[in-house]
């Protein structure tokens, strides 16, 4: 029930330095929102609303009247509800620093150290730097990579990032090796100088930078301060349209509150209520927030251990096991270490700053890493209540929650109490997550046993495991079973088998993975026993022999490290103009922008007169037929404008395959089937879900490409291309081996969701569009065909996108033409931005892929024969497939000569939302499956499969084959330089040396040559367009079709203009892109924008120059003011369009062969991992990259562009895992369920070498080199395939396995078989549904 009020209260909090009150403050409203609309402070922003990504991250002070502290720390503003902040100090980017006012030191490193691309990210970045600034001002490299691990980045691979954040650390933080103090590179670096060209390292100045001085930061407003230490304070009460927020003030009106709503959440930190209402739609009418309490928020120490109360938060709860365990003697601490190991990888710091011990404890998510720890070391809560005080143990009946071992609706947790451990006890923590930060755990586990004393004679045993049922679980039975037992391997076999017989994982359970976390559950057993006895031993090794050298690093955790690394690149010829920016190391020109948040996108433009949101309704069948639509309660919702179907569209809804609104059938699970328009975003979003559609399922529903071939289903036809005569090949070969490979899809998750806003004018049925796409030519002619008009009346305009990565090449237009219909229909403007669930279920991504091979080769590793066939699953309507096809038949030899070859490949026509393009375009799934094979022959060969690289790459000047020449000259220096560069061989002599010794870790090393195309086979997709204008002051704008997505294309289209107009760079201004200014543009992508776009600009300038010249000739020693003011006086045009015809490609499909593309990337890459056979976890030591960049534009940009490509694919080929349900519904729709690489997967060392060669055809010799490192990121696949090859070879398996993509953690320990995979009960296929399945 809702209590009764007589009036609200007032909220007041700060902004930036500035006093807001809220008169009436609405529980509902969170932060992000408040922020973004009502104070129109847009550069916090919305990457996901679950507090995953950390781009909402803001700074939150708070004054404690006790300690008389202040205490600044970083939220996700997404979870935050403001009424949450009364009292409270908040610090947005804008209130760190500005272009206008000062720019923040934070600020400018992270633009100038180039740790920003898109820019989306870089102001929650800025925030969580900031904020550790705040509370340590000289910090350890450590802390500024814990700082980020809530922050995710999709464009810069993080390296530049960390390396901005370094600058503030008191050391020196160049890469002063091991502690030798010499650059490992030195030596390197003097051989270069014999050669001609000279190598540079430094890609920006530190001397550039403003000192940073902590003592001029803004000070905590005083009235706060009195706020707090205000003896009147009373209870506050916030009313909103369907909530209230009590905000009490003591203990005992916490407890009253508690027994007159019993039913009410009791909200700290809103981590666990805030995505229970957004994403499980929970509600709750009452919140009582008892923030603040000082009998919640302490600390004590006693004989008996350490009590901690409720409202601690995660991060104060580690910094006080941090000063128990410093105080303290290790064997009185063991539960505290354990929990301080969890708490280092729980979620990112925002989350714990904001999440509250108590809140954690009582929540008891089943994936709870502490949980399960404290209830191993004895916790126990204690609580209170209106009755009074009680103790409960924090057991397994209190995490299984039956009801007689829990809390009463009228109780609160005060504090918990953990018990200090004994000399004879040992207390574990242990788990396994998809990614080692920031990720829930697939399974996790508290342990503790404790010993008669002097003996290995178990006393007490207790096991808790989390990730493996609905609830953290306890293996009571078990445990009873072996007391009495000696701890012994037979002890242990005993308890594997008792385990897995109590704790049963249904074969169909949610989430999936059912072995694999059966095969945990045992496998964490173990390595709580190995550490066990390796602490027993300590104690007494008489009595108790230590655990076999070679197991000892299984009981090692991987080590977050602080990565570093080196990137060179060629020096700028002392001779070039100091004016002529080309080749130089320039920072891109919105960089500034992005870290301050003034940077606008989309979704940052003020609203616009009248405007309406837009919500989508999807369809939640794969295919059926739509029965009926009743969208009568959707329009009676409050703020309710219309409901837009496919009837509402005036023209095509269904342009070239891709239909706009679903008519008459659905054909994939997020189809959209209408929208809503509302006043607000949440009342449109409310109305939707009332929206009722009644469907009938057709058949066949083909999800997977094995159904799509059952029902030879596919979107075009057969592509291929043959050189020899495969089938005589195959009769004159020592060995055939056949094999397939899968290689699953990647979603893009850029950090700036799909985003439209669409305004219909007055007259003449014109329409503008601002939209983040790769193609506005393309948004254009689907909004004109919607809307049935010529496309001289539709304006799309273009400023930057926050990444897109292929992903916003063809979606945008779909989506575009949606809210065009949508403005069209209310005569209102439309904003319409996809929440990132939608987005993700929506738009799809990379092609999943099945290939088939037959390989034929010789006993010495020549390859001779080769029949390769691709399938990939293109979804549901035609989108990018048949093209993406293509390039998969095109480049399907990498970079082999095999002499006979045959590639065949189809797009499958299947019941998925349509994939689409994805950075590589094809080439990173189809080169996996080439270097699959290679892998294949070497093993059958007892061969390393760097030999048969080598004996099987293009050496000389040769055709591809489909006969277009090339020379390999460039790649293989890049091959060379890497095995040379990288120690290649050393290193792996050193890795087997490792593998010898250990038996459960193991190190695997792999180098993979690449040969990249860039453009497209079709000359016409190639031409580019530019319109330069010189003003009258000398200023001059240059316009292009280019679109800037963070890739740098903006900064080097400046670069280029002013080499060829001869003028500093700060006389040239870029815009935005837009169909008005260049019309027909192609779209932003495969690599080419800077070639043709470059042209297009310098065709331009050089008519200008033209046009000057005879004034120039008159008048030599004039300024270049003077003669544009010349010009004009001579009537001489100052603005001309540019025009770059293209690169003159063509492919015959029907002879098979073609001058396909312009020119070759090539490249290689060597990287090292090490991997734990017992839970499938992986780390990327080292990597070297060396990429053939010809001549770089921008070696900053152009290395950004390989490290972000390199890390993306790594993610791709590693943790990057789409799921599935067997009816063709994505479960993987944010963050929490899909995991892209964080600041600690990046190599641990990172170096990168652009490599010199010529490329005449293209401007300035330069190399499109946007895609080209996506692939290399296999080199951490193959090598983990190499470490587990290991693992296998030693335990007497087959060296051959079926090599699938991506290696996830449940892979690679369920590849790597032995004792404890061999013991998990197998469930019959046929007998159950899989939660999720595979659709390649």
């Amino acid at each position: 029930m809702m209590p009764s009020l007589s009036s609200p209260d007032r909220l007041i909090f700060f902004v930036n330095g500035r006093k807001v009150i809220e008169e009436n403050a609405d529980p509902e409203v969170l932060l992000l929102y408040y922020l973004r609309k009502t104070l129109r402070l847009t550069g916090t922003k919305y990457g996901c609303g679950g507090g995953g990504c950390g781009a909402c991250t803001v700074m939150v002070s708070r004054y404690n009247p006790k300690t008389k502290k202040i205490h600044h720390y970083p939220v996700t503003a997404c979870l935050v509800p403001i009424c949450s902040l009364h009292g409270a100090a908040v610090t947005t980017v804008e209130g760190v620093g500005g272009i206008k006012t000062r720019i923040h030191p934070v600020q400018e490193r992270l633009a100038k150290c180039h740790g920003t691309q898109c820019g989306f990210c870089s102001p929650g970045m800025v925030m969580s730097i900031y904020t550790l600034l705040r509370n340590h001002p000289e910090p350890t490299p450590e802390q500024i990579t814990e700082a980020i691990g809530g922050n995710l980045c999709r464009c810069t691979g993080y390296r530049p990032i960390v390396e901005s954040g370094k600058t503030f650390c008191g050391q020196s933080t160049s890469c002063q090796m091991k502690g030798s103090g010499k650059c490992c590179m030195d030596q390197e670096e003097s051989d270069f100088d014999k050669k001609t060209e000279k190598i540079c390292t430094k890609l920006y100045n530190e001397d550039e930078f403003q000192p940073f001085d902590p003592t001029q930061e803004p000070i905590f407003p005083p009235e706060l301060i009195r706020m707090a230490e205000d003896p009147n304070k009373r209870r506050l009460t916030f009313q909103g349209e369907k909530t209230t927020w009590l905000m009490p003030v003591t203990l005992d009106d916490v407890l009253e509150l508690k027994a007159s709503f019993p039913k009410a959440a009791l909200v700290m930190g809103n981590t666990t209520v805030g995505p229970s209402i957004k994403f499980k739609d929970a509600f709750y009418p009452v919140f009582i927030s008892p923030l603040g309490l000082p009998e919640l928020h302490f600390s004590d120490i006693t004989d008996g251990g350490v009590t901690i109360g409720a409202g601690y938060s995660l991060a104060q709860l580690s910094d006080a096991l941090h000063f128990i365990v410093s105080e303290q003697p290790e064997e009185k601490t063991k539960t505290h270490h354990a929990l301080l190991k969890h708490l280092r990888t729980l979620a990112g710091a925002q989350i714990r700053n904001m999440a509250t011990l108590g809140g954690h404890v009582v929540s008891r998510p089943n994936f709870s890493d502490l949980n399960p720890v404290l209830a191993a070391g004895n916790a126990t809560l204690n609580l209170r209540s209106k009755e009074g005080e009680r103790q409960i143990p924090l057991n397994g009946h209190f995490l299984e929650k039956s009801p007689e071992a829990d809390l009463t609706s009228e109780e609160i947790v005060l504090s918990v109490h953990i018990p200090y451990s004994t000399k004879w006890e040992f207390v574990s923590g242990l788990r396994q997550a998809q990614r080692q930060e920031n990720a829930f755990a697939i399974v996790n586990a508290g342990m503790s046993v404790k010993f008669e004393d002097g003996t290995n004679t178990i006393k007490d045993l207790k096991m808790f495991y989390g990730g493996v049922s609905p609830t953290v679980v306890s293996a009571s039975e078990t445990c009873k079973e072996l007391i009495g037992r000696q701890w012994d391997d037979h002890m242990l076999s005993d308890a594997c088998r008792l385990v897995l017989a109590e704790i049963h994982i249904p074969p169909d359970a949610e989430g999936g993975m059912v072995e694999y976390r059966r095969t945990l559950i045992i496998s964490l057993l173990f390595k709580f026993y190995l550490k066990v006895k390796r602490g027993l031993s300590k104690i007494d090794p008489q009595k108790f022999p230590d655990i076999p050298q070679e197991f000892t690093s299984a009981l090692e955790e991987f080590p977050i490290e602080t990565p570093q690394g080196l990137q060179m690149f060629q020096c700028v010829d002392p001779r070039q103009s100091p004016q002529d920016p080309v080749g130089h190391p320039v920072m891109h020109q919105s960089a500034i922008k992005h870290t301050t948040g003034e940077a606008v996108y989309c979704d940052d433009i003020p609203p616009v007169a009248d405007e309406l949101f837009l919500a989508v309704v999807t369809s939640t069948r794969a295919h059926a037929k739509i029965m009926s639509i009743d969208t009568s309660e959707a329009l009676a919702h409050p703020g309710v404008v219309d409901v837009i179907t496919a009837e509402d569209v005036p023209g095509d809804n269904n342009h070239n395959g891709e239909v706009l609104y679903a008519q008459n059938e659905v054909i994939c699970v997020g189809q959209i089937v209408c929208t809503v328009a509302a006043d607000t975003y949440t009342h449109a979003k409310e109305a939707a879900e009332k929206v009722k559609i009644a469907y009938e399922d057709i058949e066949p529903r083909i999800i997977t490409i094995e159904q799509a071939l059952e029902h030879n289903s596919f979107l075009s036809v057969e592509k291929k291309i043959e050189k020899g005569n495969v089938e005589q090949a195959f009769k004159h070969v020592d060995q055939i081996i056949e094999g397939e490979v899968h290689v699953e899809g990647q979603e893009h998750f850029y950090m700036e969701t799909q985003t439209v806003l669409a305004v219909p004018k007055q007259e003449d049925k014109e329409m503008v569009l601002h939209i983040g796409t790769q193609f506005p030519t393309h948004v254009q002619e689907f909004v004109a065909a919607a809307l049935n008009i010529p496309r001289n009346r539709v304006e799309c305009h273009m400023k930057r996108a926050g990444g897109a990565f292929g992903g916003k090449v063809n979606k945008p237009a779909l989506l575009g033409a949606i809210a065009a219909v949508a403005a069209n229909k209310t005569s209102c403007p439309i904003r319409f931005v996809l929440e990132r669930g939608n987005d993700m279920l929506i738009t799809a991504g990379r092609h999943p892929l099945l290939s088939k091979y037959k390989i034929g080769f010789m006993n010495n590793g020549v390859i001779t024969a080769a029949d390769v066939e691709y399938y990939t699953n293109g979804g549901c309507t035609p989108d990018e497939s048949e093209m993406v096809m293509e390039f998969i038949v095109l480049k399907s030899e990498n970079t082999y000569n095999i002499p006979h070859f045959r590639c065949r490949g189809r797009p499958c026509k299947t019941n998925l939302p349509s994939n689409t393009a994805f950075r590589g375009f094809g080439f990173p799934q189809a080169a996996v499956v080439v270097e699959a094979y290679i892998t294949a022959v070497a093993n059958q060969c007892n061969l390393l499969p760097e030999e048969v690289r080598e004996i099987n790459m293009y050496k000389t000047i040769n055709k591809t084959a489909y006969k277009q020449e090339f020379n390999p000259e460039p790649l293989r220096r890049c091959w060379k330089e890497c095995l040379e560069k990288s120690e290649f061989h050393a290193r792996k002599l050193a890795a087997e040396e490792f593998n010898k010794n250990n038996y459960w870790k193991k190190r695997g090393l792999a180098v993979i040559p690449m040969k990249f195309t860039i453009a497209i086979p079709t000359a016409f997709y190639n031409q580019a367009a530019a319109l330069v204008h010189i003003y009258l002051d000398g200023s001059v704008l240059v316009l292009h079709g280019g679109c800037e997505l963070g890739q740098g294309l903006y900064t080097k289209m400046i670069q280029v203009a002013s080499r060829e107009l001869n003028i500093p760079s700060s006389y040239i201004h870029t815009s935005e892109t837009s169909t008005v200014t260049v019309p027909n543009a192609v779209f932003t992508a495969g690599s080419m924008s800077t070639d043709i776009n470059g042209k297009a600009v310098q065709n331009a300038c050089q008519i200008l120059m033209a046009r000057l010249q005879p004034i120039i000739r008159k008048n030599p020693k004039g300024k270049w003011k003077e003669w544009v003011a010349k010009a004009f006086e001579e009537s001489i045009s100052l603005s001309t369009t540019g025009y770059f015809k293209g690169y003159q490609t063509n492919m015959d499909w029907e002879k098979e062969e073609g001058e396909a593309f312009p020119y070759f990337v090539y490249g290689a890459a060597c990287s090292e991992v090490e991997v734990d056979c017992l839970t499938g976890a992986h780390k990327l030591l080292r990597t070297d990259i060396f990429m053939d960049a010809a001549f770089s534009i921008n070696p900053a940009i152009d290395i950004g562009q390989v490290e972000g490509a390199f890390i993306q694919g790594m993610g791709f080929y590693t943790i990057e895992e789409l799921k599935y349900s067997p009816k063709g519904e994505l479960y993987s729709r944010g963050p929490d369920d899909y995991k892209i690489p964080t600041v600690t997967e990046i190599p641990e060392q990172i170096y990168v070498t652009l490599v010199h060669s010529r490329n005449p055809i293209a401007i300035y010799s330069s190399k499109g080199l946007g895609e080209a490192g996506m692939f290399l990121g296999s080199s951490v696949l193959f090598a983990i395939y190499d470490a587990v090859t290991a693992a296998r070879k030693e335990r007497g398996l087959t060296k051959t396995f079926p090599m699938n993509s991506p290696v996830t953690p449940e892979l690679i320990r369920m590849i790597c078989v032995d004792q404890f995979t061999d013991m998990i009960p197998r469930d019959d296929p046929s007998t159950f549904t899989p939660w999720s399945i595979h659709v390649s």
